[in-house]
């Protein structure tokens, strides 16, 4: 019997790999696409005249338009905003205002300043520092599949191979259909298209696998054992087939009741320290 509150103790803060940060080959990818208009607007950077510099721009290059509203770390291209003067939503895919209507919107973002001002140097190296920024809000999907690529390099470090004897999000019809294991009972009768992170198959057993890691607390926690736990009891009286999860996260610690409910009556509850420890080929015979 394992002690539940060992187990917990070796929790981990944080997965986080080198990739998780930043995506730097996205934040190329998004500048490439604009560089050359970019460009362009450099040669406001510094103007004495820039309102005049701004309209021939936009005249002889309106294709810059849409560069303007990432230059507020803003991806829409309709962006709306009101104020004593009037409310305005302005179109930076094709001109919907008179320009100098867009000449008022550059001025009172600020944007005229920082150029004119020669606040900034570069726009590409400008966009470059908001891409950046920007990209960390996909830091919690990224977050996401953080346990799954942990747990999936822990499977093919033990040998099984993709496609072959492991499966990437399969949903319950098609465990079924592959290998004709009745799981009606996990699904609500069908109701429910449940789908796993993982499906392993050995040749007497097909585990249905559910991976996650949680840095913080939060309602979803106490959910997701709630779940789990059904899941387990109802796989026991499923033959031929066994649910695993394998969790993580200091989380946990903000919901250890409900978790400790679930590890008192799941047999195959892991983290990443039995990862580490080679539970793999234990569990999966």
């Amino acid at each position: 019997m394992r002690d539940f509150t060992v187990w917990l103790s070796s929790f981990r803060q944080s997965i986080a790999d080198y990739q998780y940060y930043t995506d730097f080959d996205k934040v190329y990818k998004n500048i490439d696409r604009i560089k050359v208009e970019l460009n362009i607007l450099n040669s406001l950077i510094g103007s004495p005249t820039i309102e005049e510099d701004f309209e021939k721009l936009l005249q002889q290059y309106p294709q810059v338009l849409k560069c303007i509203p990432l230059l507020l770390a803003v991806r829409s291209h309709e962006i709306y905003a009101i104020d004593a003067d009037g409310e305005f939503t302005y179109n930076f895919n094709t001109l919907n205002l008179p320009i100098e209507q867009y000449k008022i919107f550059m001025k009172k973002t600020g944007l005229f300043e920082m150029l004119s001002q020669h606040r900034i140097q570069n726009l590409v190296d400008y966009i470059t520092g908001v891409e950046v920024g920007l990209d960390s809000n996909g830091r919690k999907n990224r977050g996401g599949h953080l346990m799954e690529n942990l747990v999936e390099g822990f499977l093919q470090k033990a040998g099984f191979v993709p496609q072959q004897t492991y499966f990437k999000e399969m949903y319950i019809a098609q465990i079924t259909q592959k290998w004709g294991i009745d799981l009606s009972s996990i699904s609500n009768q069908g109701k429910m298209e449940k789908r796993f992170d993982f499906v392993v198959k050995t040749p007497s057993t097909v585990y249905g696998i559910e991976t996650n890691f949680y840095a913080s607390s939060g309602s979803k926690l106490n959910e997701t054992t709630r779940s789990y736990k059904t899941i387990a009891l109802e796989a026991k009286n499923i033959p031929g087939f066994a649910f695993v999860w394998f969790t993580d996260g200091i989380g946990w610690n903000h919901a250890r009741c409900n978790l400790q409910e679930t590890f008192d009556v799941m047999e195959h509850i892991y983290n990443i320290t039995d990862l580490e420890q080679d539970i793999i080929p234990k569990i999966f015979v």
